[in-house]
């Protein structure tokens, strides 16, 4: 049985087409001038390897941004089944200024250091830190936020 999800979080149509345009025009850019104006072969090898690695990143930002955050009772996880981490792990959720998170983000604490994970646009996480947020809407990862703080508060 499933369930109930409390709150979710999804990449917003017009972020995720905006920063994944902006990926591939950057590849695009880098390689161009690369090959119109080339200098010293090592620079030249140089810019190619940056304007390949943006279009790779723009790759990866488009398969991540298709899924979708979903918090339970018990666990944060992704639509497609992959569990970022479980409610009863986390030690903070920091919405704060300074913090440093994805944009219109939160970052979450655990107890217990996780795997290397990043879902450009969505999530990351290094270590005992996962990052929620980047092309998503604000309310939604602020409502997020409010919820698993309040699920902290209630378990003391």
């Amino acid at each position: 049985m499933q369930e109930e999800v409390l709150a979710s979080i999804e990449a917003s149509s017009a972020r995720r087409w905006t920063g994944i345009g902006m990926l591939a025009t950057v590849g695009a850019l880098v390689i161009y001038v690369a090959l119109a104006s080339p200098p010293q072969i090592g620079w030249q090898i140089f810019l190619i390897v940056v304007g390949g690695g943006a279009f790779w990143q723009a790759h990866r930002m488009w398969h991540s941004t298709q899924d979708r955050i979903e918090l339970t009772q018990s666990e944060l996880r992704t639509s497609s089944g992959q569990v970022i981490c479980k409610v009863e792990d986390v030690e903070t959720v920091d919405r704060g200024v300074f913090a440093f998170k994805p944009s219109n983000g939160f970052i979450i604490k655990t107890r217990t250091p996780g795997s290397f994970d990043w879902f450009p646009g969505l999530w990351w996480r290094i270590g005992r830190r996962i990052g929620i947020g980047g092309v998503t809407a604000a309310a939604e990862t602020k409502f997020m936020s409010e919820m698993m703080s309040a699920m902290l508060a209630q378990r003391g």
